[in-house]
């Protein structure tokens, strides 16, 4: 195949592998669903139904989108810092893990688990350890002169085994009932949590890096023949060196943060929940609670999923409606629910 050919086909096939992605998952969908879900937001034609459009709005905007998307953010950071990396250390079998960034961020994420109960946290000391292994790499590398890549590649094996080594120890010390399985679960990474707020704020900078070395390819070519070879035709080797190792490091933290398995919040407590004595007071309709307690004469929430409504009806699309009515009478501005409860068996009942 041409190589100018190969963009365009890569692109078309990444392109109708997303679109197909869009029809997979615990609720599968049909590529007619999805086409008209789209000609409806577009174009305000479709011949599905407004249920069935919120229903859908739900699974592709809301779930299945910004997932994809973040596949693919992931897969082309570590795709463009890898090529980076391989580039500046004259080296095809280099990864974006050379310098520690990966070990750092896993001993980061642990460490605030253990020590902290926010996914802020989780988050921010994933990328700040990241950064700081490299560091450590780069600092060992400028401590003795010589062969500059090989006392990176030298200075990153020795960052990589001390976060790794620190990791273990966290691991020891974390609490084997709750702590020790959410630090397994997140080393172990997945896409389930990402959202909209996650994509961008995590996206946005991924794209602006891919962006600047995609600008720096020419030095990069460059520094892919050697350092003596670059320094010949004019470029301060050292300094594009480590600003591309900032930008490639960069991408690469952000990615182990993208691609967490997430460490949810602790649940928020003490939100006074108003209402659940109207929504039991509906015909067949029954309020179950699991994280309430009466405080000072007013109901407020204590845990995570707080309360259950349920409705018993002749019908599932009867009993469905209730429960919805009878969500809509409880006032509690700090909780939420699903929207799509119910609609497997309301769609075979109706067929």
């Amino acid at each position: 195949m041409k190589r100018s050919l190969l963009f365009p086909v890569l692109s078309l096939l990444l392109v109708l592998t997303a679109a197909f992605s869009l029809t997979l998952g615990k609720y599968p969908l049909m590529m007619d669903d999805i086409t008209g879900f789209f000609a409806f937001k577009m174009f305000g034609v479709s011949d599905l139904d407004p249920e069935r459009c919120l229903l859908l709005g739900s699974l592709l905007i809301d779930i299945r989108l910004p997932r994809i998307l973040a596949a693919i953010l992931i897969g082309a950071s570590l795709s463009v810092s890898g090529a980076a990396f391989q580039a500046m250390f004259v080296n095809p079998l280099v990864s974006p893990g050379l310098l520690g960034v990966l070990a750092g961020a896993s001993f980061g994420a642990a460490m605030s688990m253990v020590f902290f109960d926010s996914w802020l946290a989780v988050q921010s000391f994933t990328f700040l350890f990241g950064f700081i292994a490299v560091l450590i790499a780069v600092g060992i590398a400028r401590m003795h002169k010589g062969n500059t890549i090989l006392l990176l590649v030298l200075g990153g094996v020795i960052s990589a085994a001390l976060f790794t080594s620190l990791l273990s120890i966290i691991k020891y010390i974390a609490d084997p009932f709750n702590q020790l399985p959410a630090i397994v679960q997140w080393l172990m990474g997945g896409l389930s949590l990402v959202d909209h707020k996650t994509l961008l704020a995590a996206g946005i900078p991924q794209v602006v890096s891919i962006i600047v070395m995609i600008l720096f390819s020419g030095y990069l070519n460059a520094l892919s023949m050697g350092d003596e070879e670059a320094q010949a035709l004019g470029i301060p080797v050292e300094w594009i060196r480590l600003l591309l190792i900032f930008v490639a490091t960069l991408m690469s933290a952000l990615t182990v943060v993208l691609a967490a398995q997430g460490y949810p919040d602790a649940p928020r407590k003490g939100s006074v929940i108003k209402g659940v004595d109207a929504a039991s007071k509906l015909p067949g309709v029954q309020v179950f609670h699991a994280g309430t307690k009466m405080q000072d004469g007013q109901l407020i929430a204590n845990g995570g999923r707080v309360l259950n409504v349920t409705a018993r009806a002749r019908t599932v699309a009867e009993a469905q409606r209730l429960a919805y009515d009878a969500v809509k009478l409880i006032d509690w501005p700090g909780g939420f629910c699903r929207k799509d409860i119910g609609w497997r068996a309301v769609q075979r009942a109706a067929e």
